[in-house]
């Protein structure tokens, strides 16, 4: 009977473009969801774009646009990015969607409903100059536990260590670089540990070993209590009955996996209450490692609160690293799928990325040397060898035409029959480096026997022979593709098309070709060529002189602290004889006076300046000028439309008050 399974990715954050690193876990997920339709399952495949939190705000801020029209463009190149990569979505949607506001809603109320809520005061880093409490990671500074510098609020990357933002020595605003104040703010929190007997139970039930294990190591103490809410300003969905207060991203997050399931089984007459509130589906997670403690965790427990049922298993991969390094931009190793797609086809990477996933959490590396070897030793000098010669031959002299199986035909196509539960389980297990370790074997008995019988020369004066042979050959090739469809679906329509046989099922595995003309032959895959591999690399090492062309005539906020602005009061000011554009103007800064001249005349008679409260330059070096000494400059404004227009203050701000 088919199974109803459900499976999502990590759904990607909206706020970048797509790197190498993030299609590990895409193209692993599409790899197992186009093996289990390929077995006859329904197997439907969810995600979107995370939209919510700080960063995406900041970034819209940037670029002088809303949040809504950043996250609109992401969503677009994103889709575009994932489907040149032939991952196949059933559908993917976004966490900014009223479906996902409606069920976060609706899972906040049962939490609140059943008792797991509670409100606390907290003190967070606030930022005086941006106006915003920081998020975590909008905060760094010194390790608190082993000094390192340069850390992140949440964490330490050198020792390991959590710990809180408001703990971290020397702190900086990430945005502008001044240092946060503490500030106390009333949050709402989900209370964990309620669900602490439950999730000992659930997590080694629902997770790998390692992983299990590792988690398990929380579960010594009480569980923390987690902060679901964050304060305005914040682009998300409110809390239902609390002004000001957002959802936390981590919340809306993974309900999206609800709400993009709900949206797209609604339109089919169908309901999510189909998989999530049913035991008889199966539901899995497809997640990196550094996600695990809210996936195994919070997202469980608010699970159970609302009454839903949690994934079968959450599925944890491994970081990428490229030639044993993270990623650099430097060295050209941290490459965008756009980059990548401009020089290499996006089979090569979904075929590398198979030969090096299994179903550990152990990061996996992407050499550049070895995916050039991987792909033109195995890929083409092996599986693909065999169709090209196999199929070139029997289409140039033997009228493309296939004959039954002989006894040797048999036992090749046997021992691939063979080998169909083995690949199923490594399949099912994501253990792909083991599925492509026994396709190759295939692939290398295959051209054993294609060099040992050599029907390029008994193909003048005994063709029945080489015919016989090279039917034998793509009977085998035949079952090495359909092992291969998942990993290479473009590839293996081709082969479709060649043996003109409809789209292969699995069930093809136990049938032998019909005994029928092929098609003509199609250009399967070429090597890689390393030239293509350096030119990739180079365009994705960061472009050093753009970065200082870009901020040439820039200052750093330590440059623009050094410029002393006050408030002046203008005392006196008088018309200069000798110039038609200047003022000559006493203002009172403080205690202290000052006189400047500026250049205002077009716009100012010197009568009306007087009393005016203006911005001063304090700290200028006095200029020396033959109407007297000018020892200061007064803020003005200019345009097209006219000016310059004094820079003036709100009647609050008194002479000698700092600007800031």
């Amino acid at each position: 009977m088919p199974r109803k399974i459900l499976v999502t990715a990590a759904l990607p954050y909206a706020n970048g473009k797509t790197h190498i690193g993030h299609l590990v876990e895409y193209i692993q997920t599409d790899i197992w969801v186009r093996y289990q339709r390929l077995r006859g399952n329904e197997c439907l495949f969810f995600c979107g774009d995370d939209t919510h939190g700080t960063a995406v705000m900041i970034s819209a801020n940037k670029q002088g646009i809303s949040p809504e029209e950043f996250i609109k463009k992401i969503h677009a190149d994103r889709i575009k990015d994932f489907a040149d990569f032939e991952i196949e979505f059933t559908h993917y949607s976004s966490t900014h969607s009223e479906e996902n506001r409606r069920q976060c809603e609706n899972i906040f109320l049962k939490m609140q409903e059943k008792g797991h809520i509670k409100t606390k005061i907290i003190e967070q880093s606030y930022c005086e100059h941006d106006k915003m409490f920081l998020p975590d990671r909008y905060v760094k500074g010194t390790c608190p536990i082993c000094g390192a510098e340069d850390q992140y609020g949440d964490s330490c990357d050198v020792c390991g260590a959590t710990y809180a933002p408001t703990e971290l020595k020397n702190p900086a605003c990430n945005i502008c670089g001044n240092p946060p104040v503490k500030k106390k703010s009333e949050h709402l929190l989900f209370e964990l540990n309620d669900f602490k007997d439950f999730l000992h139970e659930w997590v080694p039930q629902h997770t790998d070993r390692e992983t299990g294990k590792k988690l398990l190591e929380w579960f010594d103490e009480d569980l923390r209590d987690w902060d679901i809410s964050r304060d305005a300003p914040y682009f998300g969905f409110q809390i239902p009955g609390h002004k000001d207060k957002f959802f936390y991203v981590w919340v809306d997050a993974p309900v999206g996996y609800i709400a993009a399931s709900q949206e797209w089984l609604q339109k089919q007459g169908r309901s999510m209450e189909e998989f999530w509130a049913n035991e008889d589906a199966e539901i899995y997670h497809f997640i990196g490692k550094d996600i695990v403690y809210f996936h195994c965790l919070f997202w469980p427990a608010m699970l159970k609160a609302a009454d839903l049922r949690g994934p079968n298993q959450v599925f944890v991969h491994g970081m990428l690293t490229v030639n044993g390094a993270k990623m650099s931009k430097s060295k050209g190793t941290f490459i965008n799928a756009r980059t990548y797609l401009n020089h290499l086809d996006p089979m090569y990477l979904r075929y590398y990325y198979a030969c090096k996933l299994s179903s550990t959490a152990e990061d996996l590396d992407l050499n550049t040397e070895d995916i050039i070897s991987r792909v033109n030793s195995d890929l083409i000098g092996k599986i693909t060898n065999l169709a090209s010669r196999g199929a070139t031959m029997l289409q140039g002299k033997l009228n493309a035409d296939l004959v039954s199986l002989d006894e040797e035909g048999q036992a090749l196509l046997a021992k691939s029959q063979n080998v169909k539960e083995l690949i199923e389980g490594l399949y099912e297990a994501r253990d792909y480096s083991k599925v492509i370790t026994e396709i190759r074997k295939l692939a290398e008995e295959g051209n054993r026997y294609f060099d040992v019988k050599q029907p390029w020369k008994s193909i003048k004066e005994k063709p029945e022979e080489a015919q016989q042979v090279l039917s034998n050959v793509l009977n085998l090739y035949k079952n090495i593709a359909i092992y291969l469809k998942p990993i290479l679906p473009s590839y293996v329509e081709k082969v479709e098309k060649l043996f003109d046989q409809g789209a292969f099922t699995w069930a093809d595995l136990d049938t032998e070709l019909k005994a029928k003309a092929i098609q003509p032959y199609e250009h399967l895959a070429g090597r890689i060529d390393k030239a293509k591999v350096e030119k990739m690399i180079e365009e994705s090492k960061e472009n050093k002189e753009a970065k200082v062309q870009e901020t040439e005539g820039l200052i750093s906020i330590e440059d623009f602290q050094k410029v002393d602005l006050k408030i002046a009061q203008v005392v006196e000011a008088s018309d200069v004889p000798e110039a038609d554009k200047l003022l000559k103007i006493i203002v009172q800064v403080g205690d202290s006076k000052k006189q400047v001249f500026a250049g205002i005349k077009s716009q100012y008679k010197a009568e009306d300046l007087l009393g005016k409260h203006v911005v001063l330059v304090n700290n200028l070096k006095p200029r020396k000028m033959r109407f007297g000494m000018s020892e200061g400059m007064l803020l003005a404004a200019s345009g097209k439309s006219g000016g310059p227009f004094l820079v003036t203050v709100d009647a609050g701000a008194k002479s000698g008050f700092q600007v800031k």
